[in-house]
């Protein structure tokens, strides 16, 4: 029966989408998918699953809610702290009206530009020039949701619009400080030193909005103008303490939130010297963690429950053993291995563990069909990055659907498009200049 487990897979895995398109809940969707992929896992007698270091309860029906739980803990304890933080300092920031000031200092010569959707083009520049000192996907993002998503709504960008920009700045891996840049170049033996489609969805006005979580807004408080400085500070501090300008010292992106928290509240002491309304004001971070993790940390953990299914039924084995069989040349591998990984990270919304499966591969294929590491790898590394723009399951789609209020696939029909054009570039790009 194993040899219909990746089979099974892929046939709960359409229907999954399909449930999603039609706007279930998507938490509860890939929960239950997950749930159906590792419950059959185990009738056709799949047992180790658990994670390393889980132990097994002793009863393997058990163990499925073990594993679970392990998920949600780690989750929490990493990229769903990163996200609860960030979106909590941006409720904090919107509470105390810094980033009303942000905006009203940013927005007057952007409106002069006249074109929102060439300030998108901006913004995602800059995503882009960020990500070479901010590697996190997931953590850039909530950096650009607090600092860049209320300029590109006060200039008229649509909430979908602003979170698909923010959501694809971490789409080309660049940079000395990124994992699978470092991965890409250590396996090739090197050194490690468009939105027309925004404009088209918008026309259509189709997005269906609910509570957006980063955009709620309280009174507008009289601030300073220099309060403008404290939701881009995080992003500053990160840079100064980054390899490109100080590197003896490290600073991580959820101590820079809190650190700039507590300094803002200390300067609220000060400007204000009411120490009641401040520290509840301080304290409203909190609440705003909360609500981060009902919407938005929930659903990467069940995310993450779906991509194990995935891989304990053997469907992403299936892919990486039909990819290396096929018998093509340099070119036609590297495209075929490519796409493989393009895929496994859509499924599983991580980058990171499609192509960390993948490059071990590039040194022996490289050699055998005759061509460099380098040309292999690159284009494997790109789509690690840029299929994850796209997956509706990856973290930091998520956090940008639930920020902007919409569904993950609202985000995702708006950034497949320039991603697919993007490998397309890649890969032709590679043939020429490295193939």
């Amino acid at each position: 029966m194993t040899v219909l487990l990746p089979w099974f897979a892929l046939v709960v895995t359409i229907l999954a989408g399909w449930a999603i398109i039609k706007r279930l809940s998507t938490s509860m969707v890939l929960l239950f998918a997950g749930l159906a992929m590792i419950s059959f896992a185990v009738i056709c007698g799949v047992h180790g699953f658990l994670p390393k270091g889980v132990k097994p309860s002793g009863f393997v029906w058990f163990d499925i809610f073990e594993l679970l739980r392990s998920i949600a803990t780690k989750q929490t304890s990493g990229i769903g702290l990163l996200i609860m933080v960030a979106g909590g300092y941006a409720a904090y920031m919107d509470r105390i009206g810094a980033a009303h000031a942000l905006v009203r200092v940013c927005v007057k010569p952007l409106d002069a530009l006249s074109s929102p959707y060439l300030v998108l083009v901006m913004g995602y520049l800059i995503g882009q020039a960020l990500v070479t000192v901010i590697p996190s996907a997931a953590g850039l993002a909530m950096l650009l949701l607090v600092a860049l998503f209320p300029i590109l709504r006060a200039v008229g960008c649509s909430a979908a619009a602003s979170a698909a920009v923010i959501g694809t700045s971490a789409g080309m891996t660049l940079g000395p400080a990124s994992g699978t840049a470092n991965l890409a170049a250590q396996t090739a033996g090197l050194e490690p030193i468009i939105y027309f489609v925004q404009k088209y969805y918008d026309k259509k006005n189709d997005d269906v909005y609910s509570d957006a979580i980063l955009t709620k807004k309280d009174d507008l408080r009289n601030v300073p103008g220099w309060y403008a400085i404290l939701p881009v500070l995080p992003i500053a501090l990160m840079i100064v303490f980054s390899k490109l300008v100080y590197s003896a010292v490290k600073l991580n992106t959820i101590s820079a939130l809190l650190l700039v928290w507590v300094f803002t509240i200390i300067v609220e002491l000060i400007r204000r010297r009411d120490f009641k309304p401040v520290l509840a004001d301080g304290a409203f971070i909190f609440k705003a963690m909360g609500g981060m993790f009902s919407s938005i940390v929930a659903l990467i953990i069940c995310a993450e429950f779906f991509a194990t299914g995935l891989k304990v039924t053997g469907l992403i084995s299936a892919l990486i053993t039909h990819a290396q069989g096929m018998g093509l040349g340099l070119n036609g591998m590297t495209a075929v291995l490519t796409g493989v990984v393009g895929i496994v990270t859509f499924l599983t919304g991580s980058g990171v563990g499609a192509f960390s499966s993948f490059a071990a591969l590039a040194p022996e294929v490289a050699n055998g069909l005759g061509g460099t590491a380098a040309a292999f790898v690159t284009p494997m590394q790109f789509a690690s990055g840029m299929l994850r723009a796209m997956s509706p399951v990856a973290g930091v789609i998520i956090a940008v659907a639930g920020a902007a209020g919409v569904s993950p696939m609202a985000i995702v029909r708006r950034t497949w498009i320039p991603m697919i054009a993007g490998m397309i570039t890649v890969l032709i790009a590679n043939v020429v200049f490295l193939g």
